[in-house]
């Protein structure tokens, strides 16, 4: 198959649609395993999952030059999809101190950061994706092209990067105030404590402020976002946030299991 020329538009369009399929497939996910329907999204606002959206990004950046057989496009997603998976979870803990996902019981896991399962994960993912789904999308977007002047592609594409770069602006200010604040107000032992008491004293002595991150992103807010994000101590415990805040459900609808 032809490979498609590669620009900021079609980067773009590849980032929105697989972060919203990331979100479907990471909804669907929670509620077959866990009966619970919640929020499996990575930024504050917009049904969007952004390490598929970086994920697809890279795979098909780089598998497109590797799709000589299935067997190598499936050892390539099992690679690259977990670089990707691992460089997120890293860089989360680093500004935030904070981890999204935990694969630390499962077989094989590096640092509890991926795992062989989820490995095994991106190689089945990479050959769909390649196969099946990429030569789809990358038909829709042709077609979208073909109908839509270049004038409006350009401002389409600065108004989803400025939207998208505030949003994940907004997400990485919000988690810090929010993980901040859990750590303080609970006495959470974690990394750094003298700084977060700083930022957390010069955030919350401040009533502007105080009073915009209670209204935009309040606990309830940031809990229903993000179910499962935790703190860690200097020991390396985890601490689910959702723990320290047993009045809200961390979920939308958690269904019983009657068995």
């Amino acid at each position: 198959m032809e490979k498609q020329k590669v620009n900021l538009w079609r980067i773009l369009a590849y980032f929105m649609i697989y972060s919203f399929v990331g979100y479907v497939v990471e909804t669907l996910f929670a509620l077959i395993n866990y009966n619970v329907l919640e929020s499996r999204k990575s930024f504050l606002y917009g049904p969007f999952c952004g390490i598929y959206g970086v994920g697809a990004i890279v795979l098909i950046l780089t598998l497109r030059y590797f799709n000589k057989n299935n067997y190598t496009l499936f050892l390539g997603g099992c690679l690259m999809g977990s670089v990707v998976e691992y460089i997120m979870s890293f860089l989360g803990e680093v500004l935030f101190d904070a981890r999204w996902w935990d694969y630390s019981k499962r077989f094989l896991n590096i640092n509890g950061r991926i795992c062989l399962l989820y490995a095994l994960f991106w190689g089945i993912l990479s050959l769909i994706l390649m196969k099946i789904i990429n030569p789809v999308v990358d038909k829709l977007i042709e077609y979208i092209k073909s109908k839509v002047s270049t004038k409006i592609i350009k401002w389409v594409v600065a108004i989803t990067m400025t939207l998208t770069t505030v949003n994940i602006i907004s997400t990485g200010l919000a988690v810090e105030a929010f993980l901040i604040r859990m750590s303080i107000e609970n006495d959470i032992d974690i990394k750094n404590k003298q700084k977060a008491t700083e930022i957390y004293n010069k955030i919350y002595q401040n009533p502007k402020e105080k009073e915009f991150i209670y209204k935009f992103w309040g606990d309830k807010k940031m809990i229903m976002t993000f179910p499962n994000i935790a703190l860690r101590t200097k020991d390396g415990k985890k601490v689910y946030v959702r723990d320290l805040l047993p009045d809200i459900k961390p979920y939308i609808y958690k269904f019983e299991n009657n068995d």
